[in-house]
């Protein structure tokens, strides 16, 4: 078996063909599974059409291995490579969970408090409440008063960060797959 060197840019475009040639060889093989016995043999010539489905699934199979290697040889390298992001550093493989399992939600999260803040302030403004931290004094049992349990500034500043992670993420992706190169 022959080693290959390769980026993981190359290894995942690879991958992609595989999937195409995988999918076109199993079409080829379909015809050909069974067929009116009074018909000619179209591959007799090359062994019959029963040769034929056995070299083609023997190629599948060589294909889906050449997969499973190209896979887990990027797995692996992304288990070692770290990359550092807006001051936090992980692993690419982290990094990668990160953005698939956490990261929207997590936005999605910080954006809609922020979005429900707003609009109770807003709400409650007009309705001629005035807005306080837990750490300011009570302002009189007179006053219409909203309590807002969480540092607004240091959302804001949450959600910026996690947009600026997401924009960095990407990019250095990008270069780390294009320029770390595997070997299957």
């Amino acid at each position: 078996m022959t080693t290959t060197t390769m980026t993981i840019t190359e290894g995942l475009a690879e991958i992609k063909t595989i999937h195409a040639r995988i999918e076109k060889k199993r079409s080829a093989i379909n015809p050909y599974l069974a067929r009116d016995a009074k018909l000619l043999d179209p591959h007799a010539a090359a062994g019959g059409s029963s040769a034929f489905v056995i070299q083609e699934r023997q190629a599948i199979y060589d294909l889906q291995q050449r997969l499973i290697s190209i896979r887990v040889a990027i797995q692996k390298k992304n288990l070692e490579t770290y990359l550092a992001v807006e001051g936090f550093t992980k692993t690419v493989a982290e990094w990668l969970v990160w953005r698939k399992e956490i990261a929207n939600e997590a936005r999605l999260t910080l954006q809609g408090m922020f979005n429900l803040i707003t609009n109770m302030r807003t709400k409650a403004t007009g309705q001629g409440y005035q807005i306080r931290r837990p750490d300011q004094p009570d302002q009189g049992v007179d006053v219409l008063q909203i309590v807002v349990n969480i540092d607004e500034k240091l959302l804001t500043q949450e959600i910026e960060q996690m947009e600026k992670i997401l924009g960095a993420l990407d990019g250095k992706l990008s270069l780390i797959n294009a320029t770390t190169t595997i070997t299957v």
